[in-house]
């Protein structure tokens, strides 16, 4: 596992339509209501967010944490055409799996155009050659079609069911 020396860029990658780049402070309330908009929340099992501040601790105790201890974490997309973040797309080590998960997230406005597979193509494309990484997992949530069509879409295949944070969950594999 990459440690905490490795340097992070401003900008991870871009496609045509997206920068995929670290979260900032100046992202804060993005992450509020990705955490807070129960339509983003329908599998992600964890509580709504109900204040800023709680936002605020995510980035500080998990988002900043994650890039000091790996060199990578979620990344923030940001939307060229209305220069919105929009969502994030990136890796995250989950120890009991003993491996990195791509994790996915958009605003429901954003659902459908092919953003998700978008920019999880090109967070895969840049993880062997930056972070040395040679494969990826994505962890699903049984019954979130949608997240199982990006996985398929960027080449993962689903490998094994199984409980994960008291869910029940559909496990996806990529080789870099």
């Amino acid at each position: 596992m990459p440690q905490g020396d490795t340097v992070i860029p401003d900008i991870i990658t871009q496609t045509p339509r997206l920068i995929i780049r670290p979260f900032n402070q100046t992202d804060i309330e993005s992450l509020f209501l990705m955490n807070s908009i129960p339509e983003m929340l329908t599998y992600i099992p964890t509580k709504p967010f109900t204040e800023l501040s709680q936002a605020q601790a995510l980035f500080d105790d998990v988002v900043l944490a994650n890039y000091h201890e790996f060199g990578f974490g979620r990344w923030a997309v940001q939307h060229k055409q209305d220069n919105r973040v929009i969502g994030f797309c990136g890796p995250k080590f989950i120890p009991e799996f003993n491996k990195v998960e791509l994790g996915y997230r958009y605003f429901p406005q954003y659902w459908g155009q092919g953003i998700g597979s978008e920019a999880a193509q090109a967070v895969l494309d840049t993880l062997k050659p930056l972070h040395q990484l040679h494969e990826a997992i994505a962890l699903i949530l049984q019954g979130n079609k949608a997240s199982e069509a990006v996985a398929l879409k960027v080449g993962m295949t689903r490998i094994n069911d199984c409980k994960f944070g008291g869910e029940d969950i559909h496990v996806y594999h990529t080789a870099l």
